[in-house]
C-alpha cells in the first residue's frame, strides 16, 4: 500500500476533519509505533505503523459512508465527550453503529444546521475556506441596524487583525429594539458571525444556521437529524452565492 500523509490517514479513519487532525498533531497527541509525532508532513503505510490518538489505536473502518444532518439545540456542545457533564450532539444520536464527529463547531448558545459524518474527506471540504461552502445564518441582534453597517459587514470589517471575506445580508424584521436578518458567510472562525455584529455595535441575541450551500435545515424538529442522500451531499456544492465571487477589499 503506498504511504500516505498522517493527517489524511487520521480524516479518513473517521476520527475527525483534516483541519482537527493537524491540530492533534501539532498538539502532541498522535503516536507512530508509540512515538509522539508532531510534523504534519510526516507519511506513513497503515498496514506497517501503529497510528493512536492518545493511547488509543487508530484504524481506518470498513463499511459505509454516514452523512448526517442535524438541528443542533441550545445549551448542547458540539464535541464527542464534556468534562463539564453537559449534553453533547453524539448523546443526541441513537442507534447509529458508525463512528461519526461533528464538521466543524457551532457554539453552546448556537442552535440550527450541523453535519455530522465518517467521512474526512468530505468534512475537510466543507471546512476549508478554499472550497466556498456558502453558510446561512439567522440571527436577532440588539438595536436597529443602519445601512451603513450592513454595508461595512457585507465588504469585510477587521477582527482580530484579520479582515472577514464579504457577506451577504437581508434585513428581515426591524422592530424597536431589535432586527433580525439573514447573513451568508464561507468563512468559519470561532464565534465570527457574534463578533462581526458586536464589532458594528449589535450584540446578538439569537443564532441559528439555517442552511450550507442549498442544503436547508427545513422543518426538522430541534435536537432530530436524518441521513442525506446523495442528491442532499450535492446541494451542499451548489449554488454559490455571488458573495463567493467578490475579492477581498484591500
Amino acid at each position: 500500500m503506498p504511504e500516505e500523509r498522517l493527517q489524511k490517514f487520521l480524516a479518513s479513519a473517521g476520527l475527525c476533519s483534516r483541519r482537527k487532525a493537524e491540530e492533534l498533531i501539532q498538539q502532541g497527541r498522535i503516536t507512530i509505533d508509540g512515538t509522539i509525532v508532531t510534523e504534519l508532513g510526516m507519511k506513513i503505510d497503515p498496514e506497517r505503523h501503529t497510528v493512536a490518538c492518545d493511547g488509543v489505536p487508530v484504524v481506518r473502518p470498513e463499511g459505509r459512508k454516514v452523512y448526517i444532518l442535524m438541528n443542533k439545540p441550545r445549551g448542547v456542545v458540539t464535541t464527542a465527550s464534556d468534562p463539564q457533564g453537559r449534553p453533547t450532539v453524539l448523546s443526541l444520536l441513537t442507534g447509529i453503529r458508525e463512528r461519526v464527529f461533528p464538521v466543524g463547531r457551532l457554539d453552546i448558545d448556537t442552535e440550527g444546521a450541523l453535519l455530522l459524518t465518517n467521512d474526512g474527506e468530505l468534512a475537510n471540504r466543507i471546512i476549508h475556506p478554499r472550497f466556498e461552502i456558502n453558510k446561512t445564518y439567522h440571527v436577532v441582534v440588539r438595536g436597529q441596524v443602519a445601512p451603513q453597517a450592513v454595508r461595512d459587514l457585507e465588504q469585510g470589517i477587521l477582527l482580530e487583525g484579520k479582515k472577514t471575506w464579504p457577506a451577504s445580508i437581508r434585513i428581515l424584521e426591524k422592530k424597536e429594539t431589535v432586527t433580525r436578518l439573514s447573513i451568508v458567510i464561507h468563512e468559519g472562525r470561532k464565534r465570527q458571525v457574534r463578533k462581526m455584529f458586536e464589532a458594528v455595535g449589535h450584540p446578538v441575541l439569537a443564532l441559528k444556521r439555517v442552511a450550507y450551500g442549498n442544503l436547508r435545515l427545513g422543518p426538522l424538529p430541534s435536537g432530530s437529524y436524518r441521513f442525506l442522500s446523495p442528491q442532499d451531499l450535492d446541494s451542499l456544492f451548489s449554488g454559490k452565492s455571488p458573495l463567493t465571487k467578490k475579492k477581498i477589499p484591500s
